[in-house]
């Protein structure tokens, strides 16, 4: 593994329970990732999705493709995480293949259709060697907010 969950932590703002990307196994800058994440039993949102039938809902296989995305981006220095934030933009196309249930392990597939202010990314999530899923989305690279407030209508034209 190239990456492992403590360097991704460090890269991406999200945590658990809303991490879904476990390591990095390569990517080839510019160009594509190939990340991972064990589904576990003890993940909350298979608490309640469905209870004695778990099942990881499709979104949250579109959203773990989005995480590597943003982690093949910040990989291939498309954005600075410093002063921009990555944000999910919008989701083309998916198809969901066939349930993804605990002990899976996925490999998280994510290729670069175009980087840059808004990028493309086109995903696809394996078991076993087999399509579980797979998306088109695209991202929007924005600058961090800054902790100053926005001036308002009436303080502007209170003044002066």
């Amino acid at each position: 593994m190239k990456l492992d969950v403590t360097k991704i932590q460090q890269m991406l703002p999200h945590r658990y329970p809303f991490l879904f990307v476990d390591g990095v196994m390569d990517w080839e800058v510019n160009k594509s990732i190939h990340a991972r994440k064990l589904v576990s039993m003890s993940d909350p949102i298979l608490q309640g999705h469905f209870p004695g039938n778990p099942i990881l809902p499709g979104v949250v296989q579109v959203e773990a493709m989005a995480q590597a995305a943003v982690l093949l981006a910040q990989l291939s220095d498309a954005f600075d995480p410093k002063t921009q934030l990555c944000l999910f933009m919008g989701i083309q196309k998916s198809k969901f293949r066939a349930p993804v249930i605990p002990g899976n392990v996925l490999d998280i597939h994510v290729e670069s259709l175009r980087l840059g202010k808004i990028g493309k990314f086109k995903g696809k999530i394996l078991c076993e060697g087999a399509v579980r899923s797979e998306a088109e989305f695209t991202a929007i690279i924005q600058p961090l907010p800054t902790d100053e407030p926005e001036p308002s209508a009436d303080s502007v034209e209170g003044e002066g």
